[in-house]
Formats: structure tokens, C-alpha cells, sequence
């Protein structure tokens, strides 16, 4: 396997610097295109690395599976879906223009912005400083690494930059569909997506999604079954963004990109599977990490289609 993920690493890296690091958060704009890794936790209980796999990058939009994981260990399936959406929009992940008319939860999914930040309200905890720690926990839980921490450069860059955000949460707000301060709410966002990760952390997190809610090591059930069931059906339709259809069909796995150039994926009941490699498409996606995916995905017949 080692040898295999090496060699997907060097036929996929002229496809690093087709790409260029988001910009439009100024910490972010600092990534190094050259940086390509890969990280895959097994179901028999062995892993395998290639490349720039345990380099630190923040988590960014890779945090909303987990997000919504929380969310259904709080609230229970039935309430998340009467709150969010679970079809496709068919726009980018940070677009206001998702209706016409009134906003309604059917307009939503856990995958985008908007969807994001409403899940950021359902989290239980006295105020965004606890629901945020209780992110955090999950997250360290899942990685099986309690050294995973927020990158507060990152952080501040976010908060200062997210525009955006902010009018998405307002617009939320607008149609009655969050409660509370706004700025509280983004608070706890804006340090969701600051965590910082490695592509080993993402392939345990995958794993346990891949492995029905089980611990990649231990087998400890960590999750309802059911709930691995909701998110990785979320990933299918909604977790590349407006890239989702054309991903599936070329790689056809449960997966997640954020904008730090992380892809978490999800082959069920085989491995989890983390990259990095900040070179983004026009859509927010890893150039090199789908390249990556792709091969591995036809070298070893992962496609659940």
C-alpha cells in the first residue's frame, strides 16, 4: 500500500500548482502549493502515509461532518432534518442567492456556510465559548489525537475577513431561522473551521464513519450506526461543494473538502482516507487532492456506485 501511495503521489504532483491557495482569508493565502500528502487508516487496523501527511493545516469546511454528527448526538435525526436540508444546492458554498422567495430550511444543507452556522446554534452548551469546546472534543475524539487544537492566527484571520459569513448569518437570522447574538454564533464558526489538522487526523475521523461509528483502533462504538449512515449519504450529494456529481462520478466515495486544502474521505467499511494539498480549484476543491482520490480510487476499486 505504502509503495502504491507514493507512487499516486508523484504521478499527482504536476497537479499542485495548477491551483492556488484561498486567498480570501489572508492566513490561508500562505500555503505552500508544493505540499501534497496522504494518510489511510485500514480496516484491519494498519495505516500508511505518503508525502506531506502529517504537516499541520486548519480544517476549514472538513469540520461540517462533524458539525452535523454533533449536532445529531444532541438533537436526534428527526430535529436536524426539520432544521437543515439535506439536498444538494447546486450553488457554491458560500452563495446568498440560494432562493427567490422566503428562506426555508429545505434551501439549506449541513455542507454549506449557511447550514454551518444554523448547526452552530444546535450545538448544546451555555454559550458559543462551550459549544465550541464540545466541537473540539469530538473532533480530538475522532482523530484519536487530544493534541488537535485551534490555530488562532487562522482564527483571527477569519473573524476579521468573514463578511460573508456574516451576512449569511444575518440572512438566517432574517427569516427567523436562528436565535441570539449574531457575532456569538459566527464567534463559534469561525473557530470551527480554525482547527488544525493533519491528513492522519482526517483518515481516523474518516475511518470512524467508514467503520459505522466505531473506533479505527479500539472498535469502541463511539456514534450511533445510524448517524454514520446520515452523514456519509450527506457527503455524497452535498460535501465537494458544486463539485459533488462530477466527484462522484469520477471518484464515487463519501467526501469532504475545505477551502485549507484538506479532502477527508470516506470508503465504507474499507478505510479513511485524509489529503492535503492546498493548489483550489474555482469551486474551493483540492486540484491535486481529487487527482490523488481519483487513482486511488480506480487502483483499488473503492467507488460505491
Amino acid at each position: 500500500m505504502e509503495a502504491l501511495l507514493e507512487k499516486i503521489i508523484k504521478d499527482c504532483a504536476p497537479y499542485k500548482t495548477l491551483g492556488r491557495p484561498a486567498s480570501y482569508i489572508p492566513e490561508l493565502a500562505n500555503g505552500d502549493i508544493n505540499d501534497l500528502g496522504i494518510y489511510v487508516t485500514c480496516s484491519d487496523g494498519q495505516s500508511f502515509m505518503a508525502g506531506d501527511a502529517l504537516k499541520p493545516f486548519t480544517i476549514q469546511s472538513i469540520v461540517k461532518p462533524i458539525l452535523l454528527l454533533l449536532c445529531l448526538m444532541d438533537n436526534g435525526p428527526d430535529l436536524v432534518r426539520d432544521k437543515i436540508g439535506v439536498e444538494a444546492t447546486g450553488k457554491p458554498f458560500d452563495a446568498i442567492n440560494v432562493t427567490e422567495g422566503s428562506l426555508s430550511s429545505s434551501h439549506l444543507n449541513p455542507m454549506v456556510n449557511m447550514g454551518a452556522i444554523l448547526m452552530c446554534t444546535m450545538i448544546k452548551g451555555r454559550d458559543s465559548g462551550e459549544r465550541f469546546s464540545r466541537l473540539l472534543e469530538l473532533t480530538r475524539l475522532l482523530a484519536d489525537n487530544p493534541s488537535v487544537e485551534l490555530d488562532q492566527k487562522v482564527y483571527l484571520s477569519e473573524k476579521q475577513t468573514g463578511s460573508k459569513n456574516r451576512a449569511l448569518a444575518y440572512l438566517l437570522k432574517t427569516y427567523g431561522m436562528i436565535d441570539g447574538d449574531v457575532e456569538e454564533i459566527l464567534d463559534c464558526y469561525f473557530k470551527a473551521c480554525s482547527i488544525k489538522v493533519t491528513c492522519k487526523d482526517l483518515a481516523n475521523i474518516a475511518f470512524t464513519f467508514a467503520n459505522r461509528g466505531r473506533h479505527p483502533l479500539s472498535d469502541k462504538r463511539l456514534f450511533p450506526a445510524e448517524y454514520a449512515h446520515f452523514v456519509n449519504a450527506v457527503l455524497v450529494t452535498c460535501g465537494m461543494y458544486d463539485g459533488s456529481g462530477d466527484f462522484a462520478v469520477k471518484v464515487g466515495v463519501p467526501a469532504k473538502s475545505g477551502v485549507g486544502g484538506g479532502i477527508m474521505a470516506v470508503s465504507p467499511t474499507k478505510m479513511g482516507i485524509g489529503i492535503f494539498s492546498p493548489g483550489l480549484d474555482s469551486k474551493g476543491n483540492s486540484i491535486a487532492g481529487i487527482k490523488v482520490l481519483e487513482q486511488l480510487s480506480k487502483e483499488m476499486y473503492l467507488s460505491i456506485f
